[in-house]
Formats: structure tokens, C-alpha cells, sequence
């Protein structure tokens, strides 16, 4: 079966890596960027780029569902290939193991929360994780980094089993070992619309590209490509709509370990990261962030970061943890997200009827720990084919 993905970020790269594993698959991957997603970009093209990597998988608010499934088998599905990535392309990708801690302010509702916590605390064990509630005492004898002003922090929920991983060099590795199993990458090919019917492609500026089934995981992109299919003739089909998001964030150098050195998870409050990004003891590093900010249907044209949300951000984080106002600046960079509307994220669905145009797309903010997820389930609806 000729499988044509459309897109090069990580969601397209690790479906890529996914088929790669099944023979029967000939694998082609086109992308408008000039070559593979950049680590550490000044500048993000991509979304994957410009993400922060936090896989908030048992320390999300669900107990059940399609959605924790998801983030689950993320979770799962990383740490059982980075190793396999990492012997085989000998490249570097950092994983952070040592879990997430997520503080818990006072607020109206803070008592809810807390049976909340207690009660996912019990089920997590049958799902294979742990959920560990701190209380401000423990937090400031393990987290001493963590400001506790007054009573305003009521507790933490400590995560051990969840994940942070650097997305870009992770793409980067999926990227590499898709081609040494023979996936053709063509960077530089803009897709200019999709071909649906029986003859299912696109149209680039140099021609067309055939193929069986055709998969789009173009991000925003996604959406304006799914309408061509409707203008070229075929029945009208998913109406697919995703909103640019943007999120700033920045990466740090300190002087010292914040906190810790041997205990270094992500720490959010009020949706706020702090994600330690390089632990070597001459270049400790950190990523703060992320904004999130909305604009209009379909278009980043009027997108721009918002310089006030930023030094909120940056205010808030400083509040959370005291000692990266004397942190030094490395680097600054924004991005956008692809947020579906009147849909749940993310969008793993035919064109349309008798289509052979599958959407994986429209992951919103969390494309890189659904990514694995999204893979099994396009290889698993491309093998129900029986081409």
C-alpha cells in the first residue's frame, strides 16, 4: 500500500516511524520545510518546534475515557522506543523520567479539587501509575525552590510516572530512523490541495503525487487542505476547522541547580511550566512557559505574541519559583497551535465517506504526547484496509 503523509512535525513523523514497522506499507512523507524540524530554533516554523515536550499523561484530570487512553499509550510508547532511538540513530534525545509536580492554589472550588485528586490517587494503581498528594510541609522539605506564600498553596499532586521529552530532537530521531527503514522524506514540497476519490494525491508546484491513502497531519494546514477536496469534485466531507493558539516561552541559564540536582521534574502551577532542559553543571537550563493566546478561525495572519501576556507569564513563573529572577536569558520563541472547534482534539477521522484522505490532525497543545497514540490507531485503520 503507497501510504502518502502529508507533513513532517512530530505527529507526522512518528506515524511515519509507526508504518515503518509494517512491510507492507511504501512510505512517502512531503513537507513545505526546507528539511527535518530545527532544535532549539530562534525562530519556530512548527509547532513541534516551539513546544515544551510535557507529557501530562496520569496527572491529567480524567479517569477514564478515550482522551487518558491516549495519554497513556503516549507515555507507554515513548519509554519503549526513546531507548530503541536513541542505540539506533545515535542521537540525543532528552527524556526527563522524574515525573511532574502540579501545585494546587486555594480557589472556591479547591475542597472538589482535592476529592478529586484523592480519588484519581486510588484508581491510578489499576491503570499501572501512581499519583502521590503532597501537602505544603512535604513540598517544602523535597521542592524547597517553590515559593509558599501564606496559605495560598494548599498542596501538590506529584506525578512520578508522567514525562517530559525535547520534541524537536525527538522528531529529529523518528525522522532519521523512518529513513533507514526506507521512508522517503521530501522536504521543501509545498502541498498546494488534495485529491480525493479513487485516485487519492495532491497537487504540488512540481505535479501531482499519487498514492492509496493519503494522511494529513499538516497542523493548521490541515484544515485549508481538507477543503480542496470538496473543490475538486469529491463529496463534501468533514468540515474541518482548527484555530491558531499561540504560546511564548522562554529558555533560562542559572547559575546554580534550581532546587535539587538530583531531583529535577517539571513543575506547573496555574498552567505554568518550568521544565528543566539541561542539567549539565556548566549550562543549567530551563523552559518557562507557556502563553496561551487565541486568534481568529483558520488564519495566524493577525497572530502576533502578545508582549503583556508574556510579562505575565514571566511574573507569575518569578512568584512560583523566586530564584529565576536572576536567571539569564537565552532565548525567546513563540509558536502556534492547531485547536479543532465544535471537535474534541485531536481529529482522527476519513475526509470523508468511502475516503481515502485520513485526518490526523488538530492535536491542540498536547500534539506531542498524543502523537503515539495517533500513529497506532492510523496504522491500525490503514491494515483494516486490506489493500
Amino acid at each position: 500500500m503507497r501510504v502518502l503523509i502529508v507533513g513532517s512535525g512530530v505527529v507526522g513523523a512518528t506515524i511515519a516511524y509507526e508504518l515503518s514497522e509494517n512491510d507492507a506499507f511504501e512510505i512517502t512523507v512531503v513537507d513545505a520545510q526546507p528539511g527535518p524540524v530545527v532544535a532549539d530554533a530562534a525562530v519556530c516554523a512548527t509547532s513541534t518546534e516551539a513546544a515544551l515536550g510535557v507529557l501530562m499523561a496520569a496527572i491529567a484530570k480524567k479517569e477514564k475515557g478515550r482522551n487518558l487512553k491516549m495519554r497513556l499509550a503516549g507515555v507507554d510508547w515513548y519509554d519503549r522506543v526513546i531507548p530503541d532511538l536513541i542505540e539506533s540513530t545515535g542521537l540525543e534525545i532528552p527524556y526527563n523520567r522524574q515525573g511532574i509536580l502540579m501545585l494546587q492554589y486555594q480557589s472556591d472550588r479547591f475542597e472538589a479539587d482535592r476529592r478529586l485528586w484523592e480519588s484519581l490517587a486510588k484508581v491510578r494503581p489499576s491503570q499501572n501509575r501512581r499519583l502521590e498528594i503532597w501537602y505544603p510541609n512535604q513540598i517544602r522539605s523535597v521542592c524547597p525552590q517553590i515559593a509558599m506564600p501564606g496559605s495560598r498553596v494548599w498542596g501538590a499532586v506529584y506525578s512520578p510516572d508522567d514525562r517530559q521529552v525535547h520534541p524537536a530532537k525527538l522528531t529529529q530521531a523518528l525522522v532519521q530512523s523512518a529513513q533507514e527503514r526506507g521512508v522517503k522524506f521530501e522536504f521543501g514540497t509545498q502541498v498546494l490541495g488534495l485529491v480525493g476519490g479513487k485516485n487519492p494525491g495532491v497537487q504540488t508546484a512540481a505535479g501531482g503525487i499519487k498514492a492509496d491513502v493519503v494522511v494529513v497531519s499538516a497542523g493548521l494546514g490541515s484544515a485549508a487542505m481538507a477543503q480542496t477536496i470538496a473543490k475538486a469534485g469529491a463529496k463534501p466531507g468533514l468540515d474541518l476547522k482548527l484555530r491558531p493558539v499561540l504560546g511564548q516561552a522562554i529558555q533560562v541559564r542559572m547559575a546554580e541547580p534550581i532546587g535539587t540536582m538530583g531531583f529535577q521534574p517539571v513543575i506547573t502551577g496555574n498552567d505554568i511550566h518550568l521544565v528543566p532542559v539541561n542539567q549539565d553543571p556548566e549550562n543549567l537550563d530551563y523552559w518557562v512557559g507557556a502563553t496561551v493566546e487565541f486568534g481568529p478561525e483558520a488564519s495566524t495572519a493577525d497572530l502576533v505574541p502578545d508582549s503583556s501576556a508574556f510579562e505575565s507569564l514571566w511574573t507569575q513563573a518569578c512568584e512560583m519559583i523566586p530564584a529565576l529572577k536572576s536567571a539569564t536569558k537565552v532565548r525567546q520563541w513563540n509558536g502556534v497551535r492547531p485547536r479543532p472547534i465544535d471537535r474534541p482534539a485531536p481529529v482522527i477521522e476519513w475526509a470523508a465517506e468511502n475516503s481515502k484522505i485520513l485526518l490526523a490532525t488538530g492535536h491542540y497543545r498536547n500534539g506531542v504526547l498524543l502523537a503515539p497514540a495517533t500513529a497506532i490507531e492510523v496504522r491500525s485503520r490503514l491494515e483494516a484496509i486490506g489493500f
